[in-house]
């Protein structure tokens, strides 16, 4: 693993509640959970269980209705450019190229436009989009869409990266791929990844740490360490280490996603979802 010992995020007590016309929504209640500088934690769970809202509390596009969120002992109050998010959207600007819209961060922030578009140049060959520079959004598959919105978030060198299920758009092949792309760039940056998924296997892939969390109202359930080197290879998808968990962490949420679907009767082994 690549983590340091310091706890980057401390997340206390945080409860997240909804009220609108309707009766109110308890999202989140009673999350508490550390994370640790340079580590790729994984918050895993069924649909509606406020792990894409808890990413919004991280990032600052939210408040919490209690409780408090620290990112190196100031409260998160608002959005910070230390903490930038990757969307499942692509979140591109379709009037600029590719390169521009890596460029847009840095811009914003006053870098000169040498210094910038040399900086845009090296993340697009980290992304391995070098030769595609002047493209338009439209003229690119959705995977390179993915990896260029990856670029654009990294490139103000921020110290948490915030990925709200990014790869949940795409096709299977493109989703294994892309996988294998962001463990790589994980294990070259070694950024604090913050990573939303419903996907066991990518999960357990991408992860030094599992966070499980329960259906609505969210809460941590299980954290799950995954002991498996980096960097992250295909060949380690039927190591036995890393099947035991991905058997593991099925069984633990197969009630919730039953609970979710109305259904009573398992239709899938666990050989199937492998």
């Amino acid at each position: 693993m690549n983590m340091g010992t310091s706890n980057q995020i401390c997340i206390r007590g945080v409860s997240k509640i909804f009220s609108g016309r309707g009766a109110a929504v308890t999202a989140l209640a009673d999350v508490n959970l550390d994370i640790r500088a340079g580590e790729f934690l994984v918050l895993l769970g069924p649909s509606g269980c406020g792990k894409s809202t808890l990413l919004n509390l991280i990032a600052g596009f939210t408040k919490s209705t209690f409780g408090s969120i620290q990112h190196d002992g100031a409260e998160v109050t608002r959005p910070d450019h230390r903490r930038t998010v990757v969307f499942q959207e692509y979140a591109l600007f379709p009037w600029k190229t590719v390169q521009e819209n890596v460029e847009f961060g840095l811009k914003a922030q006053g870098v000169a436009k040498k210094d910038r578009a040399a900086a845009a140049r090296q993340l697009l060959g980290v992304v391995r989009l070098a030769g595609f520079e002047n493209c338009y959004p439209h003229e690119i598959s959705g995977g390179m869409k993915q990896r260029a919105a990856i670029a654009r978030a990294i490139a103000p060198n921020p110290e948490i990266l915030l990925m709200d299920e990014p790869f949940g758009a795409l096709d299977a092949q493109t989703r294994v791929l892309l996988q294998e792309e962001v463990a790589r760039i994980s294990a070259e940056t070694k950024k604090t990844i913050i990573f939303v998924t419903h996907s066991i296997d990518e999960a357990v892939f991408l992860g030094d740490r599992i966070v499980v969390m329960s259906s609505r109202p969210g809460r941590v359930r299980e954290i799950h360490d995954v002991d498996l080197p980096r960097p992250r290879v295909p060949e380690m998808r039927s190591d036995k280490t890393y099947r035991d968990l991905v058997d593991t962490l099925w069984l633990s949420l197969r009630p919730d996603w039953r609970a979710e679907t109305g259904d009573v009767t398992p239709k899938v082994s666990v050989e199937m979802v492998r």
